[in-house]
Parts: structure tokens; C-alpha cells; sequence
């Protein structure tokens, strides 16, 4: 594919202008979020927007219907967006897109992703390279449940057993690396993508935003072919709404939000049943650990 502009996705300081005022995404980590942020974010969609907040399917938010003048919002969006820790780098906001299942370190799974992810965002956000990345280019973490592993993303990794996961880019699979690599070795593999884009790049032309359309669809990320690891070869269906058994006597809700929207009385709701934190699903619904267990 030959890109002819660049990537438009939306952020705080770069929204999308649509009919009904302004469009703003926030990013979240896996999908976690502070329960102090979520009630925090329902007041300012009603300060400042609709009224609502939309759950996307990379486990992110969106607020519509905000006030804006020469395609930017006001300073008082961008300040209590901020207050809420929901714009943790400005410079490199449009690119911490990373999904993780979201049940890692809660129940199931071969290994608990949720340090690796939160690893992978601090070098992105510490490299001010990386923020040439288009705002759709996504990095997916399967904690070897394969329950996102079927996603479309650019980058990703698949745990193997309780301490390695194999490399994914694009539709290839890569090395398998030991745990603790395992954020390193996105960056790198995010830094060739990079390099190659702008190689791939014709003068005054638009780079590639994904992995896949680069020559040969990306392949040369890898240098060489690597087989697909027998354990990567399992998938899982979303579980279903309601409580789950997350062992040792705790358990953990499967929240369901229609239509993926959050208003005031449905966090309301949320909020009495939660402890510290929510994870926002790819299937734009909640997951609330108990109490104790959400710190």
C-alpha cells in the first residue's frame, strides 16, 4: 500500500474535528485504569464533551463532542485530562498503543505480561525517536492463552511458558526470547521498522504506518525465517460476562457496557464494586478485580 497522508488517529493534542466538535483518545497501558482516573474522566466528558466515554477495541478511551478552536481543545481539557494521569507523555502520546490480555496477572495465563508492557512504554516514551510511529501502530502481548493473539497489530509477543515468549512481527514469527528481553526486544525490532520505513519511503512521499507494508511485508525486521513455536498454537475465547473464579478464593467480574459506552450512573455502579483499578477489555466491557486484589 502507498500511504498519500499521513496518520490522522487521534490524541489529546492532536484530536480529529468531526461534525460534533472535537474527537480525543487516551491510551491506556493494557487497558488498565485507576479507578480514581475513571471517575475522574466521566466528569470531564461531561465538563467538557458529550457526556460519554467510548471503550475502543485496542482497549483505549474516547471522548467526542468537545469545544475546539483552530483544531486544537482547550488548555482546560488538556490540563484535567492531565490532573487525571491519563496523559502521562504529551510528546509521545499518539503511539503508546499496547494491548495486553487482559486477564494477564489476574487469573490464567502462562505468565504476567503486565510488567513487560509497562517496561515496553517507558523506553518508548524515553526514545523521542519513536514518535514517527503512526498512532495506529499497534504492539499486542499474549500472555499464552491466545486470547489476542488473532488481533491485527504490527509488533507483538506470545508468552511460551512461564519464562519466555516468541517475537511476532506482523504475520512472522521470531525469536523466542527469555522474559526479561522481552520489552528490549520490541524497541528494537520498533526502531528497524522505523529505518526501514523511511528507506521504503520515496522523496516527498508518505512512510508506511504498519509493519505489513513494508517491502516484502516486513520480513526483513527479522533478517532470517523463524518457525512458529509448537506452544503458540492455542486460542481462547472472550470470557463470558459475569464472575470469574481467579483462584485462592478471589474472584473477578466480567462487566458488561453496551454498546463499549461508560456514562455517570454506569461508573457510579462500577465504582461501588471496585477496588483501585479496572481493565478495559478489546471487547469493550470491564473486567473488576475484587478489592483486595486490584491494588
Amino acid at each position: 500500500m502507498t500511504r498519500t497522508h499521513a496518520d490522522r488517529c487521534p490524541g489529546v493534542l492532536r484530536p480529529w474535528i468531526a461534525e460534533d466538535g472535537a474527537i480525543v483518545r487516551l491510551r491506556l497501558i493494557g487497558g488498565a485504569l485507576s479507578t480514581a482516573a475513571l471517575d475522574a474522566i466521566v466528569d470531564i466528558a461531561d465538563d467538557f464533551g458529550d457526556g460519554e466515554v467510548l471503550l475502543t477495541k485496542r482497549t483505549n478511551l474516547q471522548l467526542r463532542g468537545i469545544a475546539h478552536e483552530d483544531g486544537a481543545v482547550s488548555p482546560d481539557l488538556v490540563e484535567a485530562i492531565t490532573a487525571a494521569g491519563l496523559l502521562p507523555s504529551p510528546t509521545h502520546e499518539l503511539i503508546r498503543n499496547i494491548m495486553v490480555s487482559p486477564l494477564t496477572g489476574l487469573s490464567g495465563g502462562q505468565i504476567d505480561l503486565r510488567p513487560v508492557a509497562h517496561e515496553l512504554d517507558r523506553l518508548l516514551c524515553a526514545e523521542p525517536a519513536f514518535t514517527d510511529l503512526a498512532g495506529r501502530f499497534l504492539f499486542v502481548l499474549d500472555d499464552g492463552r491466545g486470547d489476542v493473539a488473532d488481533r491485527s497489530f504490527d509488533l507483538g509477543l506470545m508468552a511460551v511458558d512461564d519464562a519466555h515468549v516468541q517475537l511476532r512481527v506482523g504475520t512472522a514469527w521470531g525469536l523466542v526470547v527469555e522474559l526479561g528481553a522481552a520489552a528490549e526486544t520490541l524497541v528494537v525490532h520498533a526502531k528497524r521498522f522505523l529505518d526501514a520505513a523511511a528507506e521504503a519511503t520515496p522523496d516527498g512521499g508518505v512512510a508506511p504506518w504498519h509493519v505489513d507494508e513494508l517491502p516484502g511485508g516486513g520480513q526483513s525486521l527479522l533478517g532470517i525465517h523463524f518457525a512458529r513455536d509448537g506452544r503458540t498454537h492455542v486460542s481462547s475465547l472472550p470470557v463470558p460476562h459475569g464472575i470469574i473464579s481467579a483462584g485462592d478464593g478471589r474472584r473477578i467480574e466480567h462487566f458488561a457496557v453496551m454498546d463499549g459506552i461508560l456514562h455517570r450512573d454506569l461508573v457510579d455502579d462500577v465504582l461501588t464494586r471496585a477496588g483501585t483499578e479496572v481493565v478495559v477489555t478489546p471487547w469493550r466491557s470491564l473486567l473488576i478485580p475484587d478489592p483486595e486484589t486490584s491494588a
